[in-house]
């Protein structure tokens, strides 16, 4: 099956409107929230690192900063993984669960989709980082470069096939890391393209109209000054941070049914 982008993005939107109400609340609690408090916690450390500073200088207030708050980091990288598998499950499920119920199974499934993009990570390390390494070892910048290049269409290529892993966790109920990946690549296989040009054509529409809205309304906020500056920067950040994230999770979802078709719960409802 060739994947239909304009069909996906139909697909997508419904998904958002036939859900918004669950998904606004999850959406709300582990993205919008997370990354506000981010924002307005740490605005001196982020401040020392401007652009036009000196790079050492830079990298210094950006290591302090993850030195410090390593942990907050680290928390909201869970928080958004489980979220993201939640608002999957909410999307994908038309069984209708509850926010509880697919919470649940967000944090069942986090175990197992983090592991599967640690393996694919490692296996592109290995795979890409040893020739690279030889050939600087070698003294060969022209190769490096090279190699370089073509690790980066490489990474993307294998972004494209694996990037369907979330919704194979949250609709398939997959908890084996491998099968994971497996299950990924064998959905994207004669679409890879297709994906990746339905995917830049989102980000990029989405860039444009985000670049818009924080613009008009940082002039706003700057104009006004202080505290209202902070927090309201902070607050646009965080929501289009949040919707940004449930358009994609949406086309992510929509992609997934299209090549998967209906899913075995789906399936048997449909001959109760």
């Amino acid at each position: 099956m060739k994947l239909d982008m304009g069909r996906a993005w139909n697909s997508a939107t419904a998904m958002l409107a036939a859900n918004k109400s669950m998904i606004a609340v999850v959406a709300g609690v582990f993205f919008f929230l997370p990354y506000l408090a981010l924002s307005l916690l740490l605005p001196q450390t982020m401040a020392a690192a401007q652009p036009g500073d000196d790079p050492e200088q830079i990298l210094a207030a950006l290591t302090a900063m993850y030195s410090t708050y390593w942990w907050a980091f680290l928390l909201v990288s869970v928080a958004q993984i489980i979220g993201m598998l939640a608002i999957l499950v909410l999307m994908s499920d038309r069984s209708r669960p509850t926010v509880g119920e697919a919470l649940s199974r967000g944090a069942k499934g986090f175990l197992p989709y983090f592991l599967s993009q640690m393996l694919a990570i490692f296996g592109l390390m290995v795979v890409l980082g040893i020739p690279i390494g030889i050939a600087s070892a070698a003294g060969a910048p022209a190769i490096v470069a090279l190699l370089a290049l073509i690790a980066a269409v490489i990474g993307v290529y294998v972004m494209v096939k694996f990037s369907l892993a979330a919704p194979v966790v949250a609709a398939e109920g997959l908890m084996n890391p491998v099968a994971i990946l497996r299950r990924s690549w064998a959905l994207t296989k004669g679409n890879s393209l297709r994906i990746f040009g339905f995917f830049l054509l989102l980000f990029i529409a989405i860039m444009v109209v985000t670049a818009v809205v924080t613009m008009v309304l940082g002039v706003l906020f700057a104009a006004i000054g202080g505290q209202v500056e902070l927090i309201g920067n902070g607050v646009v950040s965080s929501l289009v941070n949040a919707v940004f994230l449930l358009i994609f999770y949406a086309a992510l979802t929509a992609v997934h049914r299209q090549l998967g078709g209906p899913t075995t719960s789906e399936v048997s409802e449909t001959f109760e």
